[in-house]
């Protein structure tokens, strides 16, 4: 059994938005939304409280566009579309993403190096694992 859809990430749906809109084109909310759940493969779950905030949001912001039109199921809907300022914001979160993760996996890279000191857990010890001679070994090495 799968674990339920979670909620989106605080912050990461403007991001999820505009990149859908830069990969598929113009889409309306709906298939935006669909859209950015198939692509989490289930993890996401979006509803309508979610979705039309985010895209009002990017559209007062001037990121998107919108216009109305008529769907696949001859309805009509607004189709948004991301704008060139959308395009500039874009590329900006996506280097802050990239830095992020890098930043990530250089914590998770030397966290086996940095651990809390036994004695306090708030200070932040250095402990390398460095390989020690025994001393017997050593001694028997001088004496030699």
């Amino acid at each position: 059994m799968s674990p339920p859809p979670s909620e989106v990430p605080y912050g990461t749906l403007d991001l999820m938005v505009l990149k859908t809109l830069q990969v598929m084109g113009p889409l309306h909310g709906y298939g935006i939304a669909r859209r950015i759940e198939q692509m989490a493969e289930g993890a996401l779950a979006l509803n309508q409280g979610t979705i039309y905030p985010a895209l009002l949001r990017l559209e007062q912001k001037g990121w998107i566009a919108s216009e109305w039109g008529t769907s696949e199921t001859n309805r009509r809907a607004r189709f948004y579309s991301i704008t060139r300022a959308g395009r500039k914001q874009l590329a900006a979160e996506a280097d802050a993403w990239a830095r992020t993760e890098a930043i990530s996996i250089w914590t998770m890279t030397f966290a086996r190096i940095w651990t809390f000191s036994p004695r306090s857990t708030s200070a932040v010890v250095f402990r390398p694992k460095m390989r020690m001679r025994r001393r017997g070994a050593r001694s028997a090495a001088l004496s030699r």
